[in-house]
């Protein structure tokens, strides 16, 4: 299998990116730092900052596969990382609370032998229950919204108020499978190799 190196720190895309093709893949942090581009669509800006990742990891490498994802929620326009304190936690869980929105994901894969950049966009409806103050201080003092774009994981205990998802729930999560499956095998990659007993 080709060298695979994931652009990411986060725990949840290196187990999603497990799931897909074993551990056939390396961890490398990208030091990018995400800025706000005046004029640019959200869905520009992710994609935007998933090739920033990318671009930046791939001085390190000489060949191989490199991956990187960018996830953010985008409601009523506005783009929703992660919240940065409890308090911003909590108002972004009020503004979700009983509403439907998009979670988005720019996704890049840079192959350094051919020199093809691929980036592509993920988008998923999330339906919210409503949610009561109460509950919403609960969640929030339990710490997992805080690293969490739009401050809920649907992997963890924020999946009690998502009532339902159209599209990949992976991309909820923070890594589209399908559509990283389907840009990987054209690359070359057999994500069953990984896999086998």
């Amino acid at each position: 299998m080709r060298q695979i190196i994931l652009a990411s720190a986060s725990p949840r895309r290196q187990e999603l990116l497990k799931q897909l093709i074993g551990d056939n893949f390396r961890v490398y942090s990208s030091s990018y730092m995400e800025s706000t581009y005046p004029g640019l669509l959200p869905e520009e800006l992710v994609l935007r900052h998933s090739t920033g990742k990318a671009r930046d990891v791939a001085k390190h490498f000489n060949s191989g596969l490199v991956i990187s994802a960018d996830t953010s929620v985008l409601f009523n326009g506005e783009l929703m990382g992660k919240p940065k304190s409890s308090e911003e936690a909590e108002k972004m869980l009020k503004l979700l609370s009983g509403q439907r929105f998009l979670v988005i994901t720019g996704l890049t894969v840079l192959d350094l032998d051919s020199g093809t950049e691929i980036n592509e966009l993920e988008s998923t409806t999330v339906w919210m229950d409503e949610i009561s103050n109460e509950q919403i201080s609960a969640y929030v003092r339990t710490g997992e919204p805080l690293d969490k774009a739009g401050a809920f994981a649907v992997q963890g205990k924020g999946a009690a108020f998502v009532k339902r998802i159209e599209g990949d729930f992976f991309n909820v999560v923070g890594l589209p499978l399908f559509r990283l499956g389907k840009i990987l095998q054209k690359a070359g990659v057999s994500i069953f190799e990984g896999n086998l007993p």
